[in-house]
């Protein structure tokens, strides 16, 4: 018995001096490994193919900024054709201040649910606002505010979303050229 509580202890003891020398060697290389953390962490993304791609296949002319300042830096892109969004747009960006705002875009059936989600369920205000001669309804969440606007011929949603301000959201929105592929022929 006195055996068995001599290898107990000396099981537990081996123990701590493992998990001691596993910290002191996750200390050393944390020492060693270069890190900055001064470095800005947002990785900017280029967006140019995927919207050529997305204007030639979307059912609907593809929103995008154009001559938007330099200091917005687009952070995600994608284009999913048949998804449970429908035809869907994303645009990401950080703003000058780190805010995010988005454009967000679908030909759903339902777009009280996309924007919805799109939203983080932001709720629907009285209030309109014109931006570039469009009239835009403003929507209010806890999490992000919206500009919303649907298409003319009623077809598509176009959602400009994220923790921006207002006003932030507001000069994307201003700054958006809608395209389709159809259109890029033209040019």
């Amino acid at each position: 018995m006195a055996a068995n509580k001599k290898r107990g202890a000396q099981a537990v003891r081996d123990m701590v001096i493992s998990l001691a020398l596993i910290l002191l060697a996750a200390w050393v290389i944390y020492l060693f490994v270069p890190h900055d953390d001064t470095k800005d962490p947002v990785k900017p993304v280029g967006y140019g193919v995927e919207l050529a791609s997305a204007r030639r296949a979307a059912p609907y002319p593809v929103a995008a900024p154009q001559g938007l300042s330099k200091e917005w830096r687009a952070t995600s892109v994608r284009y999913t054709a048949d998804g449970p969004k429908g035809a869907a747009w994303h645009l990401g960006f950080m703003t000058p201040d780190n805010e995010y705002a988005a454009v967000e875009q679908s030909d759903q059936r339902r777009p009280n649910r996309f924007i919805d989600d799109v939203t983080q369920g932001a709720e629907k205000t009285a209030k309109k606002q014109r931006v570039a001669g469009e009239e835009w309804t403003r929507y209010e969440g806890s999490k992000y505010d919206a500009l919303v606007r649907p298409a003319d011929d009623g077809k598509s949603v176009t959602v400009v979303t994220g923790t921006a301000t207002f006003r932030q959201l507001s000069e994307l929105a201003g700054t958006l050229q809608a395209k389709s592929g159809s259109d890029r022929a033209a040019e």
